[in-house]
């Protein structure tokens, strides 16, 4: 008889994402176990707990999964998850906090693309602007960086020495710079935007951040992509099914639903990676990354 495969999710909030739940459940895990307000310092007994219960070779029948918001909170959690396994008692370690793992990994994908589409030339040397930041746009920003691009962060609120740590740190992490600008009104965004090849909102659901009129006054703009499904769009005029429309503003257009769609496939793809590896696998972002790229590109 086929042993279940199990799937331990780790959340340092006091619920579990139903999103994440539900796509675990769709993937193939046939028993998901949520574990909330997960400290740190218990990753590691609850994963040798996990490992030590099974054994060795059966590494992609159990699965760990790490959420939360904080996505520099995710990688401590992770590097914890990995530092307990004891070879060969090894299970297979995904980190998506926030779906900012995953999301980020669509959205850079669907960049690369569309700036090949229009111009023949991806991420290297273009400058991209990040309006609103958070998980998401954290990731977004190291993958653009490790791409060879140049990303800025365009703070849409003061950026405070509060504010401005947790960046610092994630950028130190990945061994790249995220240099920010603040953006909290229309003189200061085209500041950041005049001559930019792309344009990200990863606002707040709900929040317009750049208006038809400030578009159109961006000539140079070759991307816009806006990760808010909820009305009103980030970006005025772009339609959250948009993939690859050109806009008013002649920039092309990716909407939240196009990039969620990529995500979808990418956080399946990712579980069920885990379940049929020939070994025992953590996988990051940029893991998520490659396979957004294989997705784009089919």
């Amino acid at each position: 008889m086929a042993k279940p495969k199990i799937l331990h999710m780790l959340d340092p909030r006091p619920n579990v994402s139903p999103f994440d739940v539900n796509m675990a459940v769709d993937s193939g895990y046939e028993v998901v176990v949520p574990y909330s307000t997960v400290a740190v310092d218990d990753v590691a007994g609850l994963v040798q707990d996990a490992i030590f219960s099974r054994p060795p070779g059966r590494y992609n029948d159990t699965g760990v999964f790490i959420g939360g918001h904080d996505v520099n909170l995710a990688a401590d959690m992770l590097e914890r998850a990995r530092s307990a396994m004891v070879p060969p008692f090894e299970v297979a370690v995904l980190a998506d906090p926030n779906g900012a793992c995953t999301t980020s990994a669509a959205l850079v994908a669907l960049l690369e693309k569309h700036l090949h589409a229009r111009s023949g030339a991806g991420l290297k040397d273009r400058s991209v602007q990040i309006l609103g930041g958070g998980p998401v746009g954290l990731c977004a920003a190291v993958l653009v960086a490790q791409g060879g691009g140049r990303p800025r962060l365009v703070r849409l609120t003061e950026m405070t020495p509060a504010r401005a740590e947790p960046v610092e740190r994630f950028a130190g992490r990945y061994g790249v710079e995220l240099p920010w600008v603040t953006g909290r009104d229309d003189t200061e965004k085209y500041d950041a935007l005049e001559s930019a090849d792309v344009a990200v909102c990863c606002a707040k659901a709900g929040v317009q951040v750049l208006s038809a009129d400030l578009m159109a006054r961006c000539g140079t703009l070759v991307v816009a992509a806006d990760v808010n499904a909820v009305p009103p769009a980030g970006v005025e005029g772009l339609a959250a099914t948009d993939d690859g429309t050109e806009l008013p503003s002649g920039a092309l257009g990716i909407g939240a639903l196009a990039i969620g769609g990529v995500k979808y496939q990418v956080q399946r793809g990712l579980l069920k990676r885990m379940m049929n590896a020939e070994r025992a696998m953590v996988l990051d972002f940029p893991d998520a990354f490659d396979l957004a790229r294989e997705i784009v590109s089919s």
